[in-house]
């Protein structure tokens, strides 16, 4: 797949343009703050439903306007579709995707895919549990598409399961709809727990190649899974026992709390190298990597997963890497449609195939 042509109006900064876009490389300059990373959370938007810098929607559409409307033609090998948003301030956003609507956000994933690298990655790695879990959960909706309704169903059963413990367990009858959002937890949480447990099994080899390539060492890369509530090592087999005995062991102290304490809402997953928590005693330099380190092997496995690469998107992710890493990064990136954007100079190494120039929200 690769992006043909992109029109904003009214997004971010921009009032309007139109691009065709090369099916390599297309760099993006110009001053800090002219709308050069604006450019790629509208493709990135278009593939997710959701700014690539975790902003509502709201902050998307251009100061003074109601909505903000994107439109990606999107090429594949034998079709090609139209990819229309327009992004409310206020209210429900519309998207179709060759004029017909498209209801959930996740679906958007069938018409493109992305991979984002940027300089908040590195919250991948010292942020807290919740940046992994999205992280593998994008991965596994990309690499294995009926995992979408899978999440959205897990969402909706952790919503509705806390609206009845915020109210309160007062009767038979809310003990009898607890016991059926129970099933179900059980049911749709062991699920999303065990394709998890399945990708991160292909990913953490991945991880640890990507990261060796980057830091020019093997410093022992190594993963868990760990779930908030099971002790120890999970296996694929044993998650819906376990979640049912942690339903059972945690009932009182939910009650009390009014919130959902078991499933893989809940869970992290842990980040080692040479023994330690690369959270907290790794450095800095070394986080960066491994950031880097998990954009690349998430980009492969998907790769792998579905016979299409991702489109790239790199965002200014150079200004934070030494020359070595930056250099080692370039020579390991994919051959695939790649957007990057830049205030200064790139590394020796990149042959683009497109320059564009933003000056305030406009080509020049």
């Amino acid at each position: 797949m690769h992006l043909g042509r992109l029109w904003l109006r009214d997004f971010r900064c921009y009032e309007q343009v139109e691009l065709a876009l090369e099916s390599g490389v297309t760099v993006v300059t110009g001053s800090n703050g002219q709308g050069k990373t604006s450019l790629l959370e509208a493709v990135a938007w278009i593939a997710t439903g959701r700014s690539m810098r975790g902003v509502p929607d709201r902050a998307l559409v251009r100061a003074g306007t109601d909505e903000a409307i994107v439109r990606a033609e999107i090429e594949h090998p034998e079709h090609r579709v139209l990819v229309e948003a327009a992004i409310k301030s206020v209210g429900r956003n519309r998207i179709l995707a060759n004029k017909q609507t498209v209801t959930r956000r996740r679906d958007l994933s069938e018409h493109l895919r992305v991979t984002v690298f940027a300089p908040d990655d590195l919250a991948l790695v010292k942020g807290g549990p919740g940046g992994r879990r999205e992280y593998i959960d994008d991965l596994l909706v990309n690499a294995i598409p009926r995992f979408s309704a899978v999440t959205t169903d897990y969402e909706r059963v952790i919503k509705q399961r806390n609206a009845l413990l915020r109210a309160g367990i007062r009767d038979a009858d809310d003990r009898r709809t607890r016991d059926v959002f129970d099933v179900r937890l059980t049911e749709v949480g062991a699920e999303l727990v065990r394709g998890r447990l399945d990708l991160i099994a292909r990913l953490a080899p991945e991880i640890g190649v990507a990261y060796a390539s980057l830091a020019g060492s093997a410093p022992g890369f190594a993963t868990a899974y760990e779930p908030e509530w099971h002790d120890g090592p999970l296996a694929s087999d044993e998650v819906e026992v376990a979640l049912t005995e942690a339903l059972a062991r945690l009932r009182k102290r939910e009650e009390d709390r009014g919130v959902t304490l078991v499933g893989p809402h809940r869970d992290d997953w842990a980040l080692v190298l040479e023994d330690l928590d690369a959270r907290h005693h790794a450095s800095q330099g070394e986080q960066r990597t491994l950031a880097l380190g998990m954009r690349l092997a998430g980009h492969r496995v998907v790769a792998d997963a579905i016979g299409v690469e991702p489109v790239l998107l790199l965002d200014d992710v150079f200004s934070e890497l030494d020359s070595q890493r930056a250099m080692a990064l370039v020579e390991h990136l994919p051959a695939t449609q790649t957007l990057i954007t830049t205030a200064g100079a790139l590394p020796e190494g990149i042959r683009a195939d497109a320059w564009l120039r933003i000056d305030a929200g406009r080509l020049v």
